[in-house]
């Protein structure tokens, strides 16, 4: 009993995990020692049950000693332990973070008893040659990750990315100081990127050595890859997104993936490479030696940096919209983005968004709107020539603009007013327009640059959008395509025309005859013959008020000059319902102006549409003598009253023929401009002397209200309105008839009359807002889907 309690002793000395022990480095042991310990046990017969208990001790005392004691370690409130002055100052550089500072030492005492464990090995060899032990390097190893995963605290993520962010940190130091353009003065005065103190107290060097020592303790334990994986991967991409966001955010200019795929090269795979071997800066590394799970990990971060760039650039697209052209290389990187990565769906979704919250509300003006949506098209298309992602971001834009009322006002005159503007310089390129039609007809003549529709988008959608048509339209066939007919268009150009012909005698027909030009390439001349006809008027009325005002009897018996555009009234919209009523003195002069031309023309005449112009009329208010060039409703207003120096709001209504609303409108221009001012409810006085007036300017007609400034023509609306109502005695016939119909089969035969007849085409949307009018004037019912006559 006492040699076995003598051989017992021994054994702790050399194997002291036997006793609950870790120490490291361990206590020398003479060759005599293990000769002696081996004599007695093999004179026991107790060699091979030692090894097997010894095995077993290992294993209890990771799973009992090692695992437990790191994690207490870890989740302990404590401050880390006192140390040599060196590892103080190094506590004291990483006070700001305590997780780095608890982890490093946790991993230290952990590397310690993992040194003790494998020590045991070759002990046991020294004890017994032949001994065959299964506590070698890999199974310790292995039994130290299972015992470790097996109790992984939720925690444990925050020291891991607390350390690697320092290891981070400090290895790419010189690359920071290698691209950065701050001021070598300005620079030194900053924190030192590495260790984030001042440079005078920088300890990148010291924090470097610690974090490369732990990092290789973690390496030779087969600690890194399992349990460290999982929070690496979270904080390299976390890195990626910061650097993406610090050097690619708001910069479209210029082309960001070359640049970060060379980042991911040099900055990323290398600092894990380092991570993952013994591999330091400065020292060559082939392929051979980069673990293959590094390896295959670049595949996965080079996809993610794709990833995460595709997300950021389309983030700000709407920006890239609106800066485009000079923002295309960041859709040629959005792009190639693209071509790896499936992310049209998103991209679709969040443009619309976009669009939907930045331009598509009350608040942003209709040619703003139609000034994105063209740039929209030029950038959409430069990213994807299928139309397929153009027509599904746009048509928000398109059902919002069709609801807007000036929507193919502010159209046409983008097309044709002066300067620089997207619709005229796309007008001046002189393509003919492409119906929906006739647009996909020539699919494949250009062939060599097809492409096929997109994937990731549903069928149903490719379908509906027809992207054979929209892959082959310009950009003034799909600003047209939001009314889906010309024809509307261009009767608002003649509109607008005739709007600055009545307005502006002194225009610029050179202008107006290159626009028209060009809209006829677009549009065809058949479309724009009446516009011809238009400028044609003018250039007549000119020359017949030269040849009229040159006759010496008539001018010798005007009280004023009359200038006159004498219009082919077939040719020209529909003027508005307004009248008004002339005095009788300048009534007769344009008596005398009909004469001398029905004396020129022979069998034509006159009549005058009194409401539309222009007068310069002089007024004198004791001293005072103002020059105005206002519409012919102020002046005859103004008028009347150098007669009578009161009116009521009827009298002057019942008078001059002007409802008493629109001339209460009227009367409010003068009153701006302290001529007449309301003296009781009704009743208008003119200001005659200066001190019951206020200070007043020489005005002109730009100084007129709003009112004053509305188109004489019908609008465009109306005048459809019109055209429509010459089905209205058909529709009549059929409902009479055949009782109820529904609109699909009205629009049908309507349709036919039209083709058999060349009459006026229209759409079903249009149709529908006719008979729905006429439901409103209690014409028609609606029920069930079909209209009928009402009764």
């Amino acid at each position: 009993m006492g040699d076995f309690s003598v051989v017992w002793s021994e054994l702790l000395k050399i194997f002291p995990i036997l006793n609950g022990e870790i120490v490291y480095p361990l206590q020398e042991i003479e060759k005599e020692v293990f000769e002696d310990v081996y004599r007695h046990l093999n004179s026991l017969g107790s060699v091979e049950t030692f090894t097997a208990i010894l095995d077993l001790e290992v294993e209890s005392t990771v799973r009992n000693i090692l695992a437990p004691k790191l994690w207490k370690q870890l989740a302990s409130d404590a401050e880390p332990k006192e140390k040599s002055d060196q590892v103080m100052t190094i506590a004291e550089i990483t006070a700001k973070d305590g997780l780095f500072s608890k982890f490093i030492d946790a991993v230290n005492e952990l590397y310690d008893g993992y040194r003790c464990l494998l020590e045991m090995k070759p002990r046991l060899i020294r004890l017994n040659k032949n001994a065959a032990s299964s506590s070698d390097v890999e199974n310790i190893k292995s039994t130290l990750r299972n015992a470790l995963l097996a109790r992984l605290p939720p925690t444990f993520n925050s020291f891991i990315s607390d350390f690697y962010s320092v290891h981070y940190g400090l290895f790419t130091k010189d690359s920071i100081l290698s691209s950065t353009t701050i001021d070598s003065e300005v620079f030194t005065e900053l924190p030192c990127p590495g260790c984030n103190y001042d440079h005078d107290q920088c300890c990148c060097q010291q924090l470097t050595e610690m974090v490369n020592s732990t990092n290789l303790k973690l390496l030779e334990m087969g600690l890194i890859d399992r349990l460290a994986g999982s929070a690496l991967t979270i904080l390299i991409k976390l890195k990626i997104k910061e650097h993406i966001n610090d050097t690619c955010l708001g910069i479209f200019d210029r082309s960001h993936l070359k640049q970060l795929e060379t980042w991911i090269n040099d900055v990323v795979m290398t600092w894990l490479t380092s991570i993952f071997t013994e591999w330091r800066s400065g020292d060559d590394i082939n392929n051979e030696q980069i673990p293959e799970s590094v390896q295959a990990f670049k595949v996965k971060l080079t996809y993610f940096m794709y990833e995460t760039f595709a997300q950021n650039v389309i983030s700000q697209f709407f920006s890239i919209i609106i800066d485009y052209p000079d923002s295309t290389p960041a859709i040629e990187d959005l792009k190639i983005c693209m071509e790896k990565i499936d992310m049209r769906v998103h991209l679709t979704e969040s443009l619309r968004s976009a669009l939907e919250a930045r331009i598509l509300h009350p608040g942003v003006n209709t040619m703003d709107i139609l000034t994105g949506y063209v740039a929209a098209i030029k950038a959409i298309r430069h990213l994807d020539n299928t139309g397929v992602i153009l027509e599904i971001v746009t048509a928000p834009i398109k059902d919002y603009l069709r609801k807007r009322n000036d929507t193919v006002r502010r159209v046409v005159t983008g097309l044709t007013e002066e300067g620089p503007t997207d619709l005229s310089e796309e007008l001046a390129k002189g393509e003919l327009i492409k119906d929906g039609k006739d647009a996909g007809l020539n699919e494949f003549s250009n062939w060599e640059n097809w492409e096929p529709d997109p994937f990731g988008i549903d069928p149903d959608v490719l379908q509906m959008n027809n992207s054979k048509i929209i892959r082959s339209a310009d950009i003034i066939s799909m600003v047209v395509d939001i009314y889906g007919s010309k024809e509307l268009f261009m009767v608002e150009y003649r509109n607008l025309m005739a709007d600055r012909l009545l307005s502006q005698l002194d225009f610029n027909s050179e202008k107006e005859i290159r626009n028209l030009e060009l809209l006829k390439i677009r549009f065809g001349e058949s479309l724009l013959h009446s516009c011809e006809v238009m400028l044609k008027d003018v250039t007549d009325s000119k020359r017949i008020n030269a040849h009229i005002h040159g006759d010496g009897n008539i001018n010798e018996s005007t009280l004023f000059d009359i200038t006159s555009l004498i219009i082919s009234a077939q040719f020209w919209p529909s003027f508005n319902k307004e009248s008004l009523q002339l005095p009788e003195e300048l009534e007769n002069e344009f008596k005398k102006f009909t004469k001398a031309y029905e004396s020129y023309k022979g069998n034509r005449t006159l009549n005058w549409r009194t409401v539309t112009g222009r007068v310069n009329i002089v007024i004198e208010i004791g001293e005072r003598v103002m020059e105005m060039t206002v519409p012919p409703t102020q002046a005859v207003i103004i008028y009347h009253f150098q007669h009578k120096s009161v009116w009521t709001l009827d009298e002057l209504s019942s008078l001059i023929k002007v409802p008493p609303s629109a001339l209460r409108r009227r009367i409010s221009f003068w009153q701006n401009h302290g001529l007449i001012t309301e003296t009781e409810p009704g009743v208008f006085s003119l200001l005659e002397e200066e001190s019951e007036k206020i200070e007043f300017e020489e005005m002109n007609i730009t100084d007129a209200d709003e009112e004053d400034l509305e188109s004489a023509m019908a609008s465009a609306s109306d005048q459809r309105e019109e055209e429509l109502q010459v089905f209205w005695s058909y529709i009549v016939g059929m409902l009479t008839n055949l009782d109820s119909m529904p609109i699909d089969r009205i629009h049908q035969m309507l349709k036919l009359f039209a083709s058999n007849g060349g009459g006026v085409e229209f759409t079903q949307d249009e149709l529908k807002h006719f008979l729905q009018r006429k439901v409103r004037e209690h014409k028609l019912l609606f029920s069930g889907g079909v209209y009928q006559l009402a009764k």
